[in-house]
C-alpha cells in the first residue's frame, strides 16, 4: 500500500471505528524478504520511464521505482533509458533525417513533442518523455521512493552536479528524502564516487559485479552493489554483506532484472536485500517481497 492509501485507510478506520485488515499486498510480505523495486516504473505493464509507469507501480502497491536520467542538447535533464530515442519514441517520424537520434542531439522542447507510449500499446498513445522535474513531482505525488540511475555519464560531463541541482530545487535533498526515499546508482564507478564526494549523505549504488577482491574499494563510496542476477552466488552475496559501506552500515546487494517467479525465489534464497523487476507483482508473489 502506498503512503497515500495507508493514510486514507487509517482515517476511515478511525471514523467508523472498525478493525482494518491488511491489504493483500501487505499480507503477502514476509519478514526479512527482499525489497522489490519497479524497474523503470512498472515497465512490464506501462511504457518504461513514463509517468504512467510510476502510477502503475503505485496502483500495484510498490513504493520504490527506478529510472534513468540523461541530458538534452540544451542542458535539461530527462528520464529515458536508451541514449538513442528511436526504440521508445516516434522520433523517426517527427524528426526524419535527424539520425542517429541521440538524446543529447535534441532539445528538451523537441523531445517533449515525441510520443513515448504508443510503442507499448494504443492505450498509451500520447505518453511523453518526462523531464526529471516532472518525474520527481509525480513520485512525490504518489508518495513513492526513487532509485535513480545516472545513465552513461561519460556522455554528459558534469551531469552529477546537474542532477543534484534539480534534486535540491525540487526538495529532494531534505532529511526525509535522503534518509528514506532516494538512492543514486550508476554503472560508472567514477560517477558514483562523484555523487558521494558532492553529497556524502546520499545513499549510492554501483551497478555491476566487482571482483570480490575489489569490493573493499567500492565500499568506500557505494552503500550498495547492484549486480545482474546471472552473476551472483550465495558466496558473492556473503562477501558483499561482510563489508561496511561509507555510512558505516552493512553493504547491501540489490539484483536486476528479475521478472519470473523461479528466478525471484532463487535470488531470494541467496540472501539478496532487494530485487529490481519489470514485473514487481510477480516477484512479490513469489518471495513475499517488501516495499
Amino acid at each position: 500500500m502506498s503512503a497515500r492509501a495507508a493514510t486514507a485507510t487509517a482515517a476511515l478506520a478511525g471514523f467508523v471505528g472498525v478493525l482494518v485488515l491488511p491489504t493483500a499486498a501487505e499480507a503477502a510480505q514476509k519478514p526479512g524478504a527482499p525489497v522489490v523495486i519497479a524497474h523503470r516504473g512498472a515497465s512490464g505493464y506501462a511504457p518504461e520511464n513514463t509517468l504512467q509507469a510510476i502510477d502503475k507501480a503505485d496502483k500495484l502497491g510498490f513504493d520504490w521505482v527506478e529510472n534513468d536520467v540523461q541530458r538534452t542538447k540544451d542542458g535539461r535533464l530527462v528520464v529515458i533509458h536508451d541514449t538513442n530515442l528511436a526504440r521508445t519514441t516516434n522520433v523517426e517520424q517527427v524528426f526524419p533525417g535527424r539520425a542517429p537520434y541521440n538524446v543529447r542531439d535534441f532539445t528538451a522542447a523537441e523531445i517533449a513533442k515525441l510520443d513515448a507510449g504508443r510503442w507499448k500499446g494504443a492505450k498509451f498513445k500520447g505518453a511523453r518523455v518526462p523531464t526529471l522535474t516532472q518525474y520527481l513531482d509525480r513520485v512525490d505525488h504518489d508518495h513513492q521512493k526513487l532509485l535513480m540511475e545516472v545513465k552513461d555519464p561519460a556522455l554528459y560531463p558534469g551531469i552529477e552536479t546537474d542532477i543534484l541541482r534539480v534534486l535540491g530545487k525540487e526538495g529532494w535533498l531534505d532529511r526525509d528524502h535522503i534518509r528514506n526515499r532516494l538512492v543514486i546508482q550508476s554503472f560508472s564507478a567514477a560517477s558514483v564516487r562523484t555523487v558521494h564526494l558532492l553529497r556524502p549523505d546520499i545513499t549510492t549504488g554501483f551497478l555491476g559485479t566487482p571482483a570480490v577482491s575489489d569490493l573493499p574499494r567500492y565500499a568506500r563510496f557505494a552503500d550498495r552493489i547492484h549486480p545482474g542476477y546471472g552473476t551472483i552466488s550465495s558466496r558473492y552475496v556473503a562477501s558483499v554483506h561482510a563489508l561496511k559501506g561509507p555510512h558505516g552500515k552493512r553493504l547491501q546487494l540489490f539484483t536486476w532484472t528479475v521478472n519470473d517467479a523461479a528466478t525471484a525465489r532463487r535470488v531470494a534464497g541467496l540472501g539478496v536485500d532487494g530485487i529490481i523487476s519489470n514485473s514487481p507483482d510477480v516477484v512479490r508473489k513469489a518471495v513475499g517481497g517488501g516495499q
